[in-house]
């Protein structure tokens, strides 16, 4: 037989470039996924007859002559008292929290979003429709503070991430001794939320609509330049801002 000249379609590299793998075990949609590793955590909200894993004991514990009594019952939280012991089985003594309900009651935390940060990467920042913006503390689980974003339109299922230094997606830009950064990116807003943890405090110094500007990427250093544009009332501005992308 002769030789012969296959042509392959332009679109044939593409198809062959996703691969399809074990399907979910149940339909999912408008649903949450955390990579950990080599991991991909992914979360829902449904109710099973079905035994769930919370912790374990530390190593050292030997649960053989022990009590477990609960201190505190209320909305947010359960606060157990575990201890035992004996003269042949060393003694403990351990209190645990078991969270139920973040959030306040009015609260909407419909297409939520949240990233967690912090000196100690304990505090957990919520933003929520319509303009809402909370602070918890995951090491005491107390409500700490809320803000409204000074946005024109309204926030939902939006984009809402740690404005991130050091290349991991929850590792927070210091920008002083208690300054951490945040960005949100919803419909045509878009905001820069600096959180002052020492005063408790949040300022939103980008805020403000900006279109017909021009941005160019530095690959030197991987920032990228937004330059000029209208604002609201379709004023020419000198706004000059950079952003850090994280390869």
């Amino acid at each position: 037989m002769g030789n012969r000249t296959t042509t392959q379609r332009p679109h044939e590299h593409l198809i062959t470039s996703f691969q399809t793998l074990k399907k979910l075990p149940i339909p999912l949609s408008l649903t949450q996924c955390i990579q950990h590793k080599h991991e991909l955590l992914i979360c829902g909200d449904t109710i099973k007859n079905k035994y769930k894993f919370i912790c374990e004991y530390p190593s050292n514990v030997q649960l053989y002559e022990y009590c477990v009594v609960k201190l505190v019952d209320n909305n947010n939280q359960i606060t157990l008292l575990s201890f035992g012991g004996s003269s042949s089985i060393k003694r403990h003594t351990l209190v645990m929290k078991y969270v139920i309900i973040i959030g306040r009651d009015n609260d909407d935390y419909f297409g939520v979003r949240a990233v967690i940060g912090g000196s100690n990467n304990n505090l957990l920042f919520i933003t929520y429709i319509f303009d809402n913006i909370s602070v918890f503390d995951l090491n005491t689980f107390q409500f700490i503070k809320h803000d409204t974003l000074p946005i024109d339109n309204y926030i939902q299922y939006h984009c809402f991430v740690s404005n991130s230094a050091d290349g991991y997606g929850q590792g927070m830009m210091k920008t002083s001794k208690q300054n951490y950064q945040m960005l949100l990116f919803c419909f045509d807003s878009g905001l820069s939320i600096e959180y002052n943890e020492d005063n408790n405090t949040f300022q939103f110094p980008l805020y403000g609509p900006l279109f017909n500007c021009v941005a160019i990427l530095n690959e030197e250093d991987n920032h990228i330049h937004i330059i000029g544009g209208l604002n609201d009332k379709f004023k020419s501005v000198s706004t000059h801002m950079r952003t850090k992308v994280c390869m």
